[in-house]
């Protein structure tokens, strides 16, 4: 690491930390030409691959703004958004993998949405999944009512133990 002060070539680490939940690790470096202290960051690049093959840097805000559209006219707030790309960040990062295909962005994004607003959840699957008829719409219906029935009997067998 180059030095910011005398642009020397070599640096030592003093001391190194993790941040932002183990996102990024913050190391003190102490150069060994001029003796002065400095601070670097380091933080794993997150990459998703569009279908045109270009790569960007994985952004939350665009995982918010998506999700938004989706939950227009909803009672969704800012933090429950917030929240959600998170937990898609996340999840994304435990696959322990630095450029993912944008399809499993939209894929990551299905689960909480899901959980968060079902309508939201319909509509954002709608476009993701190029929903093309009714029967689309019904299919996807009958199965969240069923994951929902599954979810409601699974909090009752709880509530009875």
């Amino acid at each position: 690491m180059r030095c910011p002060f005398c642009r020397h070539a070599d640096s030592r680490v003093v001391d190194s930390r993790e941040v932002d939940e183990g996102q990024a690790i913050r190391r003190r470096r102490s150069c060994s030409k001029c003796g002065r202290r400095f601070t670097t960051s380091e933080q794993m690049v997150l990459a998703v691959v569009k279908r045109s093959g270009v790569t960007e840097q994985f952004s939350r805000d665009k995982v918010v703004r998506g999700v938004r559209r989706a939950c227009q006219g909803r009672p969704v707030d800012d933090d429950a958004l917030q929240q959600l790309a998170q937990r898609v960040e996340e999840s994304i990062r435990a696959t322990g993998v630095a450029e993912i295909p944008s399809h499993e962005v939209g894929l990551a994004i299905l689960g909480p949405l899901r959980e968060l607003d079902e309508v939201a959840y319909l509509r954002f699957a709608s476009v993701y999944r190029s929903f093309s008829s009714i029967e689309d719409f019904e299919k996807e219906i009958a199965d969240l009512r069923q994951a929902m029935a599954e979810s409601a009997a699974q909090d009752d067998g709880e509530q009875d133990s």
